[in-house]
């Protein structure tokens, strides 16, 4: 997400989109002997069949299928092995005692193969995390409302709120660092996934503004919130998937979230700036943030089409590019394409392409990416 932290987002190592490099061939150079394809075979029977098969096909998730893949990226592929930018210790051995012609062969052995069907996209269906939280946010809607917005006296408001701050919070209501609430209760059995669902569900809901509450005088709040706006955003609707948007929150919860900043919650900056204000000041500037207008975080509905939209560009080329070296990712293994993806988010492999595009991407973006595109045909 500018997207969900709440991650999208994607062993010889598929997706990513090497850097570009300038095609320029002298007239003077050689011309370079033809693949052997034969020998390739022969090569993949004796030293990559135990992992990748000799028909291509990953022997075990997330191993990736080789076969119909592009040979101007598994050569690619190979070399980045070799020159130690990609990290499995097998491959890079292997990858160093290959000579020129075994790189080349080799490749146009597995490219040369009809494309294998994805035993991982059968087993699992697309995994949506705006649906997946949708169903999960019917066990918050008893004190939240059936869409985040909340009508309960003192009971914040999801709908809209920031992803990553709403994942943080669940946490924080795990570890017992805020006081105890019927929180405690439910939050156990939800896993990382989950949590990272219901935080893209509730972000991309609409608030609804509130009149201005009876408790503390908004116009007197607002000179207050000069120093708040500087991670809250402008009139407290945030732009940082990691900070609260305030605007249009219930008065009386916001109330005691920031007294609580002087005792239980744990945020230096938020103690030291908290404890100079006065009980009246407070709740000056609770009013004055829940009678702003705010605004959905995200647009879960429709992040992953965008997502696969923005991948296709490169991905879903039917011609190989000559100046990148772009795998193709329709059919391959879901547990490879998850594992892949995290890495490049992680800055555990090299691709700046690829991390740039990555790194905002929560798991549950990278699951749902990656499920897709194992559920397509095989090209």
């Amino acid at each position: 997400m500018k997207r969900l932290m709440l991650a999208i987002v994607f062993s010889v190592a598929l997706i990513g989109c090497a850097d570009k490099e300038p095609s320029t061939v002298k007239s003077t150079v050689q011309k370079q002997p033809a693949a052997d394809v034969q020998a390739g075979k022969a090569f993949a029977e004796r030293e990559c069949k135990a992992c990748h098969g000799v028909d291509g096909k990953g022997t075990a998730p997330a191993i990736p299928s080789l076969a119909a893949q592009r040979e101007r990226y598994l050569i690619a592929s190979i070399q980045a092995y070799k020159e130690g930018k990609r990290h499995h210790s097998a491959l890079r051995t292997m990858a160093g005692r290959m000579s020129e012609a075994d790189v080349k062969n080799v490749a146009a052995y597995y490219a040369s193969l009809p494309p294998v069907a994805s035993a991982s996209g059968k087993e699992a269906p697309f995994f949506s995390p705006y649906e997946s939280g949708k169903a999960l946010a019917a066990g918050c809607a008893k004190c939240h409302g059936e869409d985040g917005n909340s009508t309960t006296p003192g009971t914040p408001s999801l709908a809209g709120q920031q992803p990553r701050y709403f994942v943080l919070a669940l946490q924080e209501y795990l570890n017992a660092d805020r006081k105890k609430s019927p929180m405690h209760s439910m939050l156990p059995g939800l896993g990382k996934l989950d949590m990272e669902s219901l935080a893209l569900y509730f972000a991309s809901q609409t608030p609804v503004q509130r009149p201005a509450p009876a408790l503390g005088d908004p116009a007197a709040g607002e000179p207050l919130t000069a120093v708040c706006g500087g991670c809250h955003g402008s009139y407290g609707v945030s732009t940082d998937t990691a900070t609260p948007s305030l605007a249009g929150q219930d008065a009386g919860y916001l109330l005691d979230a920031i007294k609580a900043y002087r005792t239980t919650r744990k945020r230096e900056n938020m103690r030291l700036y908290v404890t100079g204000l006065s009980d009246k000041n407070i709740q000056d500037i609770a009013a004055f943030y829940a009678a702003q207008k705010s605004r959905a975080a995200e647009k879960g509905q429709t992040i992953v089409q965008e997502l696969t939209e923005k991948c296709n560009r490169c991905h879903g080329s039917e011609v190989d590019n000559p100046a990148m070296a772009v795998p193709k990712i329709s059919g391959q293994d879901r547990d490879y394409l998850v594992m892949a993806l995290r890495a490049y988010r992680d800055d555990r492999r090299e691709s700046t392409t690829m991390h740039k595009m990555s790194l905002p991407y929560s798991d549950s973006i990278i699951e749902s990416v990656a499920s897709f595109y194992a559920g397509q045909p095989g090209k």
